[in-house]
């Protein structure tokens, strides 16, 4: 609907081809030295603050040396996280656990041999079993060293490795991260950015509605895109080309936009 009404050729305010913001650019640039090097990196934050810009832009930036393979599905058990990495790898599963374990990492060496490196990321990994982690750390020991495995997760992945229990999976991150609300001259930043990809002018939302996205959205990067396609939305319902103020405030005064406290029982 936004695309047709504004005749663009591609999603606003879209997860794929985002352009990093400096921070984020760093990040994404250490975890490709890493995987060089060999290595365990965390990316640790909160809910939106753009863990999974960063983690898009490394599977995008994919290519001849280069093969990243995602694990999004982390309440699965071992056998089945395997089965994943399998998918992931363009490898059969075929028999046990053991036998695709074997297959997998002769996969990792014949690329290690053609020069390409190689990332694992595992998101939302602080949902994932301890212990079905730990097997993922000693199945990748026997990967080559151009290999890095990067957990994406929530601030409790950090608590969880923080135990005694699991010093044998802490000691062996050699990158951590943790990403934090942006302040606002950086998100209205990542605003006019995204109206430059996708082709609309800086004027699209007028600047008072632009000043309320950014205070209402605190920081969160997945609040500011969703504020703004809310925002772009309730004008093409109104057949306006400019977002204002009163686009924005229809979005606002939904239900799930309003503080608890400001919320009458039904």
């Amino acid at each position: 609907m936004i695309r047709a009404f504004y005749g663009l050729a591609e999603n606003p305010f879209s997860t794929r081809r985002v352009k990093l913001l400096p921070q984020q650019q760093e990040i994404h640039d250490t975890l490709r030295v890493h995987c060089q090097q060999g290595g365990l990196c965390l990316i640790v934050g909160n809910p939106g603050t753009g863990k999974s810009v960063i983690k898009e832009a490394l599977e995008e930036g994919a290519d001849k040396r280069q093969l990243v393979a995602s694990v999004a599905r982390t309440l699965h058990t071992y056998t089945n996280t395997v089965k994943i990495l399998c998918e992931a790898f363009r490898i059969e599963f075929e028999g046990s656990s053991l036998k695709c374990e074997r297959r997998l990492i002769e996969e990792a060496l014949n690329l290690n041999r053609t020069s390409k490196m190689l990332a694992t990321i595992i998101d939302d990994a602080h949902l994932m079993e301890m212990d079905t982690l730990r097997k993922l750390r000693l199945l990748f020991e026997d990967f080559p060293k151009n290999h890095n495995l990067i957990l994406i997760g929530q601030p409790g992945l950090l608590s969880n490795l923080a135990l005694n229990v699991n010093q044998d999976i802490k000691s062996r991150v050699t990158y951590s991260v943790i990403t934090r609300r942006l302040n606002p001259d950086d998100m209205q930043r990542f605003i006019l950015s995204e109206l430059d990809r996708v082709g609309l002018g800086h004027n699209t939302f007028s600047q008072p509605a632009l000043d309320l996205i950014v205070r209402s959205a605190d920081g969160v990067l997945r609040r500011t895109r969703n504020l703004c396609l809310g925002g772009m939305l309730e004008a093409v319902r109104a057949n306006e080309k400019i977002i204002d103020l009163e686009a924005v405030n229809r979005v606002l005064i939904q239900p799930h936009w309003r503080k608890e406290c400001d919320l009458t029982e039904f």
